[in-house]
């Protein structure tokens, strides 16, 4: 979409040819001055701008044209542009007609010819209506659109990408919003093929591969040269961290990241200890600081994955996914931590459909009025369960410990203990309450702003933090359970029945700790830790 349009119509050549300089000069860099000969004229062309998406912020109009008056062309531009501000011009004898057209044709300002100087005359007129529109004046978006129901796997790979990418896109769900069908008529895709990205130059992806869409948002997917002093294998805080090292000093980087720079610490929403950021920073602002740094000194991106390092003389050659290799004098492995699994029969067909594994940037919006839950204690699991309790109806922490101080840190403990709708569970995962409630915060519930929702459940696992990594404790989440209930799971009768099918049955009357007391979708109920041998 370009800028705002300015609309002058008149019969009269000479007058219409006048008012165009006159506005050229004072308003062209921020607007686009159009002009039609008729009411009609000008009435197909508003059709023409509105068919573009382009929006109109003034008309200006005379009054006597031949097959339809000023102040008719006025009331029917009104309807197609509502809030564009409407200026009729007249001769002396027409001032009643314009007094009329206050009312009828709801214009704002009337003036009469001829306007000069336009400078006393027409420019102050025009710069507080203009001022005013622009007020309320919101640009169109456009960016990249992503159209895709929410609970699916892949849809949720897509966004996911793109925001720890820092790629700018709207969400649209069909489920929820029928504009999404709209752009898929507009851009003529099976709306049966989801999800798909939309782009601003016309052009479109149906289910894309993380490769082939890192390569179209303008991500580096293939080395530019064949040799590097250093070769860094992962973009967390550490590899960013000996890239920008590196780089500093004169040595050709290369920095190999199969997703998006940051790592795990970019997907946190919030982190108040880490050094040089008194008042907290977000986990995206840092990487996005880290890699403004880097690309400063030098460094150079690859989004691919590593597949092989191998030694030949005094170099090292790596290879990525794609086949292709680059050698290098150095190589420094930063692969960082991965989320460990939850280990339940069921979970890994839902996960990205209801459950997810760190995902408070690109989901947290998207649960609002929703009971969301947080399976892990530690520090990461601790920041999510503030940022979702911004949006979610409800946010209830499962905690494996009998206390949250063995895993997380104090600043955040006491953030928790310090929110006014804190409540502490009398249940909790990892064992049977028998009527009383354990030491310390075995469950913490932090209930939402109370929005209203449609009370779908999503479950969020944090099972690692960058402070507490790969904690104890992997034998009880390789034992857990999924049980599901009649209130089915996420969202819908579907996803029950997904869950229901790959979970083990449970016997009625065993009463384990739940996610809600009155309407649990899903419950993790420990039972016996496994032998060594298995």
């Amino acid at each position: 979409m370009g800028k705002p349009v300015i609309l002058a119509v008149d019969d009269d050549a000479s007058v219409l040819e006048a008012i165009i300089q006159d506005l050229r000069r004072q308003y062209g860099p921020n607007y686009r001055i159009l002009r039609a000969g008729s009411g009609q004229a000008a009435l197909d062309m508003c059709v023409q701008l509105q068919q573009r998406g382009d929006e109109v912020a003034l008309f200006v109009s005379d009054q006597r044209m031949p097959g339809m008056t000023g102040v008719d062309f006025l009331e029917q531009a009104r309807h197609l542009y509502p809030e564009a501000r409407r200026v009729l011009l007249i001769a002396y004898a027409d001032t009643e007609a314009a007094i009329k057209a206050i009312n009828t044709a709801r214009i704002q300002y009337y003036l009469t010819k001829p306007w000069d100087p336009p400078e006393e005359r027409l420019y102050p007129v025009l710069d507080d209506l203009l001022g005013a529109w622009a007020e309320g004046y919101k640009p169109r978006y456009e960016g990249m659109r992503v159209i895709g129901p929410r609970w699916s796997a892949v849809d949720y790979q897509v966004r996911d990408f793109l925001s720890r990418n820092q790629a700018p896109y709207i969400w649209l769900d069909p489920e929820r919003e029928s504009e999404a069908f709209e752009w898929l008529e507009r851009y003529g895709l099976d709306d049966r093929k989801l999800p798909v990205v939309l782009f601003p130059d016309g052009s479109s992806m149906v289910q894309p591969t993380q490769m082939a869409l890192a390569e179209k948002i303008g991500l580096s997917t293939r080395a530019a040269r064949d040799f590097y002093d250093l070769v860094v294998v992962g973009g967390g805080p550490a590899g960013l961290a000996g890239a920008v090292y590196a780089a500093s000093e004169g040595l050709k980087t290369l920095l190999v990241e199969p997703e998006a720079p940051g790592g795990q610490a970019g997907s946190s929403s919030r982190i108040e200890n880490y050094l040089g950021f008194p008042s907290g920073v977000s986990g995206a602002d840092l990487a996005r600081r880290a890699y403004v740094q880097a690309s400063r000194f030098g460094v150079e991106f690859l989004t691919q994955c590593v597949t092989g390092i191998r030694a030949e003389n005094q170099y090292r050659l790596i290879r990525t996914s794609d086949g292709n290799e680059v050698s290098c004098r150095a190589g420094l492995i930063a692969l960082g931590v991965n989320y460990r699994r939850l280990q339940a029969p069921g979970v890994e067909r839902l996960t990205g459909a209801g459950v997810s594994y760190g995902a408070a940037l690109v989901e947290a919006r998207a649960c609002r009025g929703e009971e969301v839950s947080m399976v892990g204690g530690a520090n990461s699991a601790g920041q999510a369960a503030m940022h979702f309790a911004q949006y979610a109806r409800q946010v209830t922490m499962l905690v494996r410990s009998p206390s949250l101080e063995a895993s997380m840190s104090k600043y955040l403990i006491d953030q928790i203990a310090g929110t006014s709708n804190y409540k502490g569970g009398d249940r909790f995962a990892g064992g049977r309450s028998h009527g009383r409630k354990p030491p310390g915060w075995p469950a913490v519930e932090l209930p939402g702003p109370g929005n209203s929702g449609s009370g779908d459940r999503a479950v969020h696992l944090y099972r690692s933090s960058a402070f507490n990594q790969l904690a104890a404790g992997a034998d009880h989440a390789r034992s857990a359970r999924v049980r599901p209930f009649r209130t089915g799971f996420a969202r819908g009768r579907q996803a029950a029945a997904a869950l229901e099918r790959g979970a083990r049955p449970v016997p009625a009357g065993d009463q384990h700790a739940g996610i809600s007391s009155e309407h649990p979708n899903i419950s993790l109920s420990p039972s016996s830790p496994p032998s060594r041998s298995a």
